[in-house]
């Protein structure tokens, strides 16, 4: 029979093994341009990313940024979403033709750009120019 301090035990290291990808995950915004434009004067690195619920090439593209959102060399990325659908004046600030679109930025300065990518190391190429 386990007691009670086993259990604790048990149900402590559980949580710290199921949260420890999570410690270095970047931090996520939706879109605002107050927000863009304080983190760009800052100097962030910043992953604009414009999805689409409907979009599949989203879909895919979402747990590849989710899995390089936990590296610890991302801690300090700004992962801000932008909606296709319902934010035109965001999508057409980032000169977004399409849905899938991915945009890095190190302060004010664009570093690199995607459109429909899913290629894990290609994707992590274009988040390493934001740092």
């Amino acid at each position: 029979m386990l007691s009670r301090r086993h259990l604790l035990a048990s149900c402590l290291a559980t949580a710290a093994f199921v949260a420890a990808p999570f410690a270095f995950a970047g931090e996520r915004i939706d879109y605002s341009p107050a927000a863009f434009d304080a983190a760009q004067k800052a100097g962030r690195s910043i992953l604009v990313e414009i999805q689409a619920p409907w979009c599949p090439t989203c879909r895919a593209q979402a747990p590849i940024l989710s899995e390089l959102e936990k590296d610890a060399k991302f801690k300090d990325l700004l992962v801000v979403h932008v909606d296709f659908d319902s934010q035109k004046d965001a999508v057409r600030r980032f000169g977004a033709r399409m849905q899938s679109t991915l945009v890095a930025f190190k302060g004010p300065a664009e570093t690199s750009r995607s459109v429909g990518d899913t290629n894990p190391a290609s994707i992590a190429a274009l988040l390493d120019k934001s740092l």
